[in-house]
C-alpha cells in the first residue's frame, strides 16, 4: 500500500523537517516500518528552497509558499500522485490539506483521509467560505479520523451515515519518569520548592489569566509555591511576581521540564477550540508519571479517565487553587496503560484496510 501525506511542514510551529515530532510523524513512520510505501509532502510558508530526501524509511518532500503561494505544492502534488500513484492521500495539519487530500482523490479515483487534532474552524472563525469547503471536504472523503471521540462526533456531523474513527494522541518516545531533583538541578530550578507547571501558549485564549490569579491566591498562604511556564508568550502579557518565564525550550529540554514539577498546569476555556482540544501535554505527563490539573472539559475527562480530582472548572481560580492544594503532596502518580503511537499507528492502518483492497505492503522508487 502506498500513502501519500499532506501536511505543512511547520505544525504547531515546529519543523518536521528538524524536529519531527507527534501524529504528523510517528504514524507514516511506523506505517512505513511495518513495510508501507509512504511519501510526505510539506509546505512551509517561509522562504525556503524546495528539497527532498529520504530518511525513517520515507520519502521527504518540502515546497515553499514563496514566491508563488501554494501551486506550486498543488502541482508537486498532482505530480507524485501520477508518477507515485498512492493508494490513499491523507490531508494532515489543517483545513487546506484535507481538502486537498480529497478534491485529489477524487480527480484521480485514490482514496483520501481527513486527520483531525483540532477543530481547524475555530483557528480562523470568521473565514466561513474556508469552513465551508471544509465541510463539504469532510462529507466526500472516504475516511476521517480525530484525535478523540468528540472532535469525531463532531467531525462526522457532516458525513451524513458515514462515521469518524478516533486515532489518539501520544507522548514522544523521550518522555518517561526521571529523577525530579537531578531535572531541577539541569535547568536551575529550586530543589526546595513546590513547583507549578505550564507549557504551551502563554495566551489569554487558553485561560492563563485564570491561573495567574491562581498562583496570586496560592502565594498568600504558601510561600514556597513557585509557578513556571515554558512556551511563546503572548505580546504584552505581564507574568505575576515570583513566577518564572523560561521562554520557548530545545525539545531536549522539555521531558526534564515535566519531570521538575510537582504538578503540570493544562489550561483551556470552553470556546469551540478548548470543547475539541486533546492536549498532548497531558500525555506527555501522564508518562512522566507527574500529577496534573486540567480544565474540565469532555476531551480532558477522556483522556484521564474520569479522574475528575484532577480537574477544575474553566475560569474558575478559586476551584482551580484548591484543586492544586490537593494535589501538592501527590509526588508521582501512576496513570496505568496509556496509548502510544504504535497503537495509533495500528489503529489508523486497520481503519485504511477496512475501506479498501489494495496492492499490499512493499516500497518502490518515487520518481520526483
Amino acid at each position: 500500500m502506498k500513502i501519500l501525506f499532506l501536511s505543512k511542514r511547520r505544525p504547531q510551529g515546529r519543523d518536521l523537517l528538524i524536529r519531527p515530532y507527534g501524529r504528523f510523524f510517528h504514524i507514516p513512520r511506523i506505517l512505513s516500518e511495518r513495510g508501507y510505501d509512504v511519501c510526505l509532502l510539506l509546505l512551509s510558508y517561509k522562504k525556503e528552497a524546495r528539497s527532498r530526501k529520504i530518511q525513517y524509511g520515507m520519502t521527504w518532500v518540502a515546497e515553499s509558499a514563496f514566491p508563488s503561494g501554494p501551486l506550486a505544492y498543488i502541482r508537486r502534488a498532482e505530480k507524485i500522485v501520477t508518477e507515485f500513484r498512492p493508494d490513499w492521500i491523507v490531508g494532515f495539519s489543517d483545513t487546506y490539506y484535507g481538502i486537498l487530500a480529497v478534491r485529489l482523490g477524487q480527480r484521480y479515483g485514490i482514496g483520501s483521509v481527513i486527520d483531525a487534532y483540532d477543530n481547524y474552524e475555530s483557528y480562523i472563525p470568521w473565514l466561513k467560505p474556508l469552513h465551508n469547503l471544509w465541510r463539504k471536504a469532510l462529507g466526500r472523503a472516504t475516511l476521517v479520523t480525530a484525535a478523540g471521540p468528540h472532535l469525531a462526533d463532531f467531525l462526522a456531523s457532516f458525513r451524513e451515515d458515514k462515521k469518524a474513527y478516533t486515532i489518539p494522541m501520544a507522548s514522544d518516545p523521550n518522555f518517561e519518569p526521571l529523577d525530579k531533583a537531578e531535572c531541577r538541578r539541569k535547568l536551575d530550578l529550586p530543589v526546595d520548592k513546590k513547583i507549578l507547571g505550564y507549557c504551551g501558549a502563554i495566551h489569554r485564549s487558553r485561560g492563563v489569566d485564570t491561573l495567574f490569579r491562581a498562583y496570586e491566591t496560592l502565594k498568600k498562604d504558601n510561600p514556597l509555591i513557585e509557578l513556571v511556564l515554558t512556551g511563546r508568550k503572548q505580546k504584552r502579557l505581564s507574568i505575576p511576581t515570583g513566577a518564572r518565564w523560561l521562554g520557548y525550550l530545545p525539545d531536549k529540554e522539555m521531558p526534564l521540564v515535566i519531570n521538575s514539577l510537582d504538578i503540570l498546569l493544562v489550561l483551556n476555556q470552553l470556546s469551540d477550540f478548548g470543547k475539541f482540544s486533546y492536549p498532548v501535554k497531558l500525555y506527555e505527563a501522564m508518562r512522566c508519571h507527574i500529577p496534573v490539573l486540567a480544565t474540565n472539559t469532555q476531551p480532558v475527562r477522556w483522556v484521564l479517565g474520569d479522574r475528575s480530582f484532577l480537574t477544575a472548572d474553566a475560569g474558575e481560580e478559586l476551584d482551580l487553587a484548591r484543586k492544586v492544594e490537593s494535589l501538592l503532596n501527590a509526588n508521582r502518580y501512576d496513570y496505568g496503560a496509556q496509548n502510544t503511537w504504535e497503537q495509533s499507528s495500528l489503529a489508523f492502518e486497520q481503519a485504511l484496510l477496512s475501506h479498501g483492497t489494495f496492492w499490499g505492503k512493499g516500497k518502490s522508487d518515487l520518481p520526483l
